[in-house]
């Protein structure tokens, strides 16, 4: 297989599906491909290397990827040596590999999320054999954590930073567990190191990952757990905003909030997704946790810090919720006032508890109560927002908005500011007097 020429430099085209967890993983791969003597375009159509980073979480996005795939035959069969890659976590389940392997013979190299660091080796037997490569799983790959890849990362004044990889949560909607593997944390040391460059470097909005953040240095040989981790992170000087996510609220701790609270770099910003407001669906998605435990955690968080910006994720219709039930989750958002949510309705995940279980109620009816927690939600965050105005925040500048002229940034508790500014302030914090809030998006002016 000989790749198409377009010149001097190979070009790849690197498209990221889901979280945050895989932007980061698409940064070190884009990283390799960089080392490799590859650039970037933004379009399929002119690389001579394309991939998609995939995710398993919700069968919407499943199937936006295998539509998309499936647009790739066309840029095949116009330039046969253009190679085209599939990884993530949709390529650690069985039958995605399987159905790619006989359905979509254009796609010349799947591998999954252990197989990262390989990549480079996978892409090289790929063009010098000619031939389909397929890597997926491998247990010493749960065992051994790959340091010091490179990174190519996609912006200068954000980055992630990820501190651990799995989850052993095992919550009965989630795949998660047996797509990422098994909890393993970076050392405290490896997590330092790379921070400290990203602070010189004049990253400004760093946020540490993990598909269960909190539960970093579990293990016996980590030494440290998160709030110690997080402590130490917010010792080192400079001029930036850390953040973490995702956390999972059994996992929360008092020692977490204190840390936070007292942290001179820490934004006062939590997503802490509770899923459902009732007991018994909580106990039916293996959260080890109850609504009393979430509200209590909450309690105890704005008591240390009353500016808290409180984010979250909520499943609407887990199979065998009742009206009733999904009622629970309404008046608990309405209890907590979140700033923001992010909301979905059930999606079944072949190989998890919950895809086995009875789920009678119609989508429509999911649908619909889908609409009011929204609505209920559009109520709450137009108040919170409305609250802001008159009060002046520490905005980190993001970009120029060329279609309003205006900077667009974000406070501490990760809402969204419009202003009139240079775009030179692109990059800095800046004082911001926040005059109007339309729902979501607050709008403001310079100080001074």
């Amino acid at each position: 297989m000989q790749v198409r020429k377009r010149g001097e430099v190979p070009l790849a085209f690197v498209h990221t599906y889901g979280c945050q967890q895989n932007v980061a993983d698409s940064e070190k791969i884009k990283g390799m491909l960089e080392k490799m003597g590859f650039a970037f375009t933004d379009t399929p159509e002119n690389a001579d290397f394309i991939l998609f980073n995939t995710c398993a979480v919700r069968e919407h996005a499943e199937d936006r990827v295998f539509g998309n795939v499936g647009a790739l035959k066309n840029i095949k069969r116009r330039f046969p040596g253009v190679i085209i890659a599939l990884c993530g976590c949709m390529m650690e389940q069985e039958h995605v590999a399987q159905r790619i392997h006989d359905s979509y013979p254009f796609v010349n190299l799947l591998f999954g999320t252990h197989q990262i660091c390989n990549f480079p080796q996978l892409l090289f037997t790929c063009i010098t054999d000619s031939t389909r490569v397929f890597a997926r799983g491998g247990e010493e790959q749960d065992k051994e954590i790959a340091e010091n890849l490179p990174i190519h990362r996609d912006g200068k004044t954000k980055a992630w930073l990820t501190v651990m990889y799995g989850c052993d949560n095992f919550c009965s909607y989630c795949v998660v567990p047996y797509v990422r593997g098994r909890e393993r944390s970076r050392t405290p040391k490896a997590v330092q190191a790379e921070f400290e460059g990203l602070v010189r470097q004049g990253y400004k909005d760093i946020t540490l990952l993990g598909q269960n953040v909190n539960s970093y240095g579990k293990k016996p040989d980590c030494g440290v757990n998160f709030a110690q981790l997080l402590k130490r992170l917010d010792a080192v000087p400079g001029d930036y905003r850390i953040r973490f996510m995702t956390s999972h609220p059994k996992d929360c701790t008092h020692e977490l909030l204190d840390v936070m609270a007292a942290g001179k770099h820490i934004a006062h910003h939590l997503h802490l997704p509770f899923q459902s407001g009732n007991d018994r669906v909580l106990k039916e998605m293996n959260r080890h946790y109850d609504r009393a435990k979430y509200l209590e955690l909450i309690a105890y968080a704005r008591s240390v810090m009353p500016d808290l910006s409180l984010t979250s994720d909520v499943i609407v219709g887990f199979p065998g919720e009742t009206y009733e039930e999904f009622k629970d989750t309404v008046s608990l958002i309405e209890k907590v006032g979140f700033t923001s949510l992010f909301t979905f309705i059930f999606s079944p995940r072949e190989g998890t508890r919950a895809e086995k279980m009875p789920d009678p109620i119609p989508a429509e009816e999911k649908s619909r109560w889908f609409q009011e927690l929204c609505a209920a939600q559009e109520q709450i965050a137009a108040k919170r927002c409305a609250s802001a105005v008159g009060t002046v925040q520490r905005v980190l500048v993001e970009e120029k908005n060329p279609k309003t002229g205006l900077l667009t940034g974000r406070t501490g508790g990760n809402v969204v500011v419009d202003f009139p500014g240079e775009e030179s302030l692109c990059g800095t914090f800046q004082m911001v007097k926040i005059t109007a809030a339309r729902n979501w998006i607050l709008t403001g002016e310079l100080c001074g």
